[in-house]
């Protein structure tokens, strides 16, 4: 495999995202997400190779509504966490969220936060091993503005987790 970049994204990016049309439901949700980028209250995070494009992506909250996910000031959240299938168990998981957790120790951080589906055993032991512990559940209500103004409900309940920075 060619050199793997990880980096912040930019507005050229937001089509990337949608990984070849398998996640073009999310495009407003990553075009808001994007404006949150500009407001400097989010980060995108990809993983990218020149061979083969985008691999990954990490969307990190450093502000929301709800101050116990991430506060603008010590606590973040991350979430859309996903690597490409074909390119799991390669470390590039683990590089990105490194890279995330040292960008927000830099920035002032002291804690991140994510929600992982309850039967997403894979990701759990994956978070499980950079250190995260689970601190409570989350019932996972949240909805989305789909690709054709549509509004969808998800129902996805969680496992909240943490981890302190040093």
């Amino acid at each position: 495999m060619n050199l793997v970049l990880i980096r912040l994204a930019n507005k050229d990016d937001l089509a990337d995202l949608e990984w070849e049309g398998e996640y073009k439901h999310f495009r407003q949700l990553y075009a808001d997400t994007y404006k949150m980028v500009e407001q400097g209250t989010a980060l995108i995070w990809i993983a990218e190779n020149n061979g083969t494009g985008l691999l990954g992506q990490c969307f990190v909250s450093l502000r929301r509504n709800h101050p116990s996910l991430a506060d603008g000031e010590k606590r973040a959240y991350i979430y859309g966490f996903r690597i490409k299938p074909i390119f799991r168990n390669q470390g590039i998981g683990t590089r990105i969220m490194l890279m995330v957790e040292d960008d927000l120790s830099k920035r002032g951080f002291r804690q991140v936060t994510l929600n992982v589906g309850k039967d997403n055993h894979n990701a759990r032991r994956f978070y499980e091993r950079l250190g995260y512990k689970v601190i409570g559940s989350d019932p996972g209500q949240w909805s989305y503005i789909d690709d054709r103004g549509k509004r969808i409900n998800m129902h996805e309940p969680a496992w909240r987790m943490v981890k302190d920075l040093r």
